[in-house]
């Protein structure tokens, strides 16, 4: 049986092992997808393993998605230009990494029809999936900021600074709202309610306190499946979007 699985810590809430393993049934295929929770040391050794094809493709999610890239063979245009991995697969012996959280968050704006261009948007933190999403924003044609207690780099406002701008697009890219921090927000409710759109990547909760505040159900489980479906692309080397409504209508049924 062929292994597949998830990088990251923690994993206790994530949905990947039934959005894959839905994937498989579909397919006919007698595959696994894991929740391989590890330490930042032990990177290396599930590379190792997936060099030996003892697993034939990882995800990789908070906090690696940035650490994973130094022990890749190769990295993809997206996803050095993004400066993120969440997807990781042995091609012909090498081990190469790309960026799907992009098209997961391009095809979620589709989705819901939200026209970003020359609009102000707010990404809520700098982490790896920040990255992708505020590339995809500006391929969109969005003007893009990132929000973050530490302001350190280009483009970065603070929280204080947030709460005076018009506010176009908010996109929640930090933990807080996710377990332990359920009921939680990373924004005061003006700030929610006072812009335009609001989505959160997270998507266990399903509804976090940010979109109840702001009475939106914009939450990250489209994204999510749009980036499983495309990881799953790139490890079997077949399309699949025509099965995206599917396992989403079905995730949707289970959780």
């Amino acid at each position: 049986m062929r292994k597949y699985g998830l990088l990251g810590y923690p994993l206790g809430h994530s949905y990947s092992p039934l959005i894959h393993n839905k994937i498989y049934e579909l397919l006919e295929l007698d595959y696994q997808y894991l929740l391989l929770e590890c330490q930042e040391y032990e990177l290396e050794k599930y590379i190792d393993a997936l060099r030996n094809n003892e697993y034939y493709g990882f995800n990789v999610t908070i906090p690696y998605k940035k650490e994973i890239m130094k022990y890749l063979d190769e990295i993809s245009d997206e996803a050095l230009a993004i400066g993120a991995v969440n997807t990781v697969a042995n091609i012909n012996g090498k081990i190469v990494g790309y960026n799907t959280d992009y098209y997961g968050f391009y095809n979620e704006i589709l989705y819901y029809n939200i026209n970003v261009k020359n609009k102000d948007c707010y990404i809520l933190g700098t982490g790896g999936a920040s990255l992708a999403i505020n590339k995809a924003l500006l391929d969109l044609g969005a003007n893009t900021y990132f929000v973050s207690r530490n302001k350190t780099g280009n483009n970065i406002i603070s929280y204080l600074e947030l709460a005076k701008r018009d506010i176009y697009l908010l996109v929640n890219t930090t933990p807080v709202g996710m377990h332990p921090k359920e009921g939680v927000s990373p924004v005061n409710c003006d700030i929610a309610k006072n812009s335009k759109y609001v989505m959160d990547i997270i998507f266990n909760p399903s509804v976090t306190k940010l979109l109840s505040d702001a009475n939106s159900e914009m939450n990250g489980l489209y994204m999510l499946v749009l980036q499983a479906i495309k990881a799953e692309e790139i490890w079997l080397d077949k399309k699949l979007s025509n099965y995206s409504e599917d396992v989403l209508e079905y995730v949707r049924k289970k959780i």
